[in-house]
């Protein structure tokens, strides 16, 4: 009897690398946020930016991983070119921007976002830091999240950056929250 595949949310964490796997969401230039829906089985498009605003890169989830927020953990992901949802790849990670959302029910909760570099980029080849990162760009990306929540009725607050280890860190309790909600 044939084997079938997991659904993408619980795919392997981490490559055979030691790189983690990304399963892309939306990809950058998209004015439309889809998120994978275990339920479905498939790609849930959630919303419509405004008009002029799109996604400033591919932005995704970390398989078999559980945040605060009770998702798999967010990441940025930095490559070359759009991808295209449901897009498996693997990614260095560069560091985390770890953040609160408020909810339209005035509770705070962590919904921090991860940065990565896709493996196989060759523009982004160079990042392997934060600090690598053009001057200004992460300030930017801040400033599309702070938009995006509060097109959704949310408030979003950086709380600080973190480095490749804060953001690996980040991941293995994401790992270990999954395997708890699923095990």
């Amino acid at each position: 009897m044939p084997q079938t595949a997991p659904p993408l949310s619980r795919l392997p964490t981490f490559s055979d690398d030691c790189h983690v796997h990304v399963v892309v969401e939306t990809p950058k230039g998209s004015p439309n946020k889809y998120a994978f829906s275990d339920a479905l089985g498939a790609f849930q498009f959630k919303m419509v930016l405004p008009e002029g605003t799109s996604f400033p890169y591919d932005f995704g989830m970390i398989p078999s991983t559980k945040g605060a927020d009770g998702d798999p953990l967010d990441v940025l992901l930095l490559l070359d070119a759009p991808a295209f949802p449901g897009c498996v790849l693997e990614a260095r990670l560069v560091g985390v921007i770890e953040a609160e959302q408020r909810e339209r029910d005035g509770t705070w909760e962590r919904n921090d976002r991860l940065v990565g570099v896709a493996v196989k980029a060759r523009t982004h080849a160079h990042i392997h830091a934060l600090d690598d990162l053009r001057p200004g760009m992460l300030d930017e990306v801040e400033a599309f999240f702070g938009h995006y929540n509060q097109l959704a009725g949310k408030d979003f607050k950086v709380l600080r950056r973190g480095d490749a280890e804060a953001a690996l860190a980040l991941v293995r309790h994401g790992t270990e929250a999954f395997g708890r909600a699923c095990g």
